[in-house]
């Protein structure tokens, strides 16, 4: 019985797959119905390849299908042209490629008869003229589009470049090479390209180390570069900047050194062997196994540490402005800050050294170090600086406009 029901429950999940397989694969005719031509085409082909004795509804639905397609596409294409607008002419030509693609397709099983004897009709389109009608004037809109585009870059309008060269580059589609498309591509980029100057103004009360710019106008900036974007840290006399970028330090601060000694004392209970157990005579008791009864012995040591800390710390703080260079105008300001700390810890210990922690472990043997110079940790948080400046400047859109 148990076998049975076992038998009867694997029968039903064979059934509830195929069931939804059926369920899940929609049939060509119900595919027409639903307007999608293409994909019932797809299935129809399917269900016919490599079968000798062709059934006449799925050869049907094959003819029906790529009539009704065809049908739709010149429809649309047709519709397009009538509107009038150039920018169709690529639509237009996917249309005429889709139905010359849907054609070819089909031709590897003409002649198509069914398993009746009937011969199915297919009446093909002799798209390669319009094709190329369609791509020729897709590309003379494209180009002459972008030669007017290019008029408006050089009028100062970086969008309209940016807009040109992406035209440019639809043409790459049809043609590699077509009359001084490359020559317009190389124009459009650069009239679309911003040029963003890089500096640092120091306006703290302090005077800063040459190695603190030095350090900053280090940043490798073409890592923040794209295809419209160029950075620069060092002026170019023949250029025209969009934006300028300033790093202006308003505050400088060096701590004076400090060197401070602590003595602290550390204990800890520790084993320390064993003991015997004595009764109350002052014998030495005895387990079950008549042997000696011991129990572990616990003594406190202690450690005196001496240690001495160093400490000094340099602080930059600042703003970084952003401006547009052609109208003076501060467009965003944004607030870093920056520090450099050097800290030591040295230590000597009198004692027991089990008692020490681990910390005061790591400690012992250090000795105190020289103190590094204010130009030094200046330079280190100039260093600590530069990502902050970079990460501003990646989240920055508006120098991406």
């Amino acid at each position: 019985m148990k076998k049975l029901q076992l038998n009867l429950n694997s029968l039903l999940f064979l059934m509830g797959i195929t069931i939804f397989g059926l369920s899940s694969c929609a049939s060509p005719q119900k595919l027409i119905e639903e307007g999608d031509y293409d994909k019932a085409l797809q299935i129809a082909l399917k269900k016919l390849a490599g079968k000798k004795n062709k059934k006449a509804k799925h050869v049907l639905a094959l003819q029906d299908a790529f009539v009704k397609a065809t049908a739709a596409d010149l429809r649309k294409a047709d519709r397009l042209k009538a509107e009038g607008r150039p920018e169709n002419w690529e639509r237009i030509y996917d249309l005429y490629a889709n139905i010359r693609r849907r054609q070819e397709t089909i031709e590897p099983l003409l002649p198509l008869v069914d398993e009746d004897g009937v011969q199915a009709e297919f009446r093909f389109v002799r798209t390669d003229e319009l094709e190329m009608e369609a791509k020729d004037k897709a590309v003379d809109y494209y180009y002459n589009d972008s030669k007017k585009l290019i008029a408006l870059g050089q009028a100062g309008n970086k969008g309209a470049a940016r807009r040109a060269f992406g035209q440019l580059e639809r043409i790459n589609r049809f043609y590699r090479d077509y009359k001084d498309k490359d020559q317009l591509m190389a124009m459009a980029h650069e009239l679309g390209r911003t040029y963003i100057l890089f500096s640092m103004r120091n306006n703290a009360p302090v005077v800063l180390p040459s190695d603190f710019e030095k350090a900053i106008l280090s940043m490798n900036v073409r890592d923040l570069e794209s295809h419209w974007q160029v950075y620069h840290t060092t002026k170019q006399l023949d250029l025209e900047y969009d934006y300028a970028v300033i790093m202006n330090i308003t505050n400088i601060e060096v701590t004076p050194s400090l060197m401070k000694e602590r003595e602290y004392r550390e204990e800890k209970e520790i084993k320390d062997g064993f003991e015997y157990v004595l009764d109350e005579n002052g014998n030495v008791m005895k387990d079950s196994l008549g042997n000696d009864i011991k129990v572990d012995r616990y003594v406190q040591i202690q450690a005196w540490v001496l240690e001495v800390f160093q400490q000094k710390m340099a602080n930059v703080n600042g703003q970084l402005e952003f401006y547009d260079i052609r109208t003076n105008e501060l467009l965003d300001r944004k607030v870093l800050a920056a520090n450099a700390i050097f800290e030591n810890y040295a230590s000597t210990f009198e004692g027991d050294r089990r008692a020490l922690s681990k910390q005061s472990k790591r400690r012992i043997g250090n000795r105190p170090l020289p103190f590094p110079t204010n130009e030094a940790l200046l330079y280190d948080a100039a260093q600590s600086l530069k990502p902050q400046i970079k990460s501003k400047l990646v989240s920055t859109r508006l120098l991406r406009e």
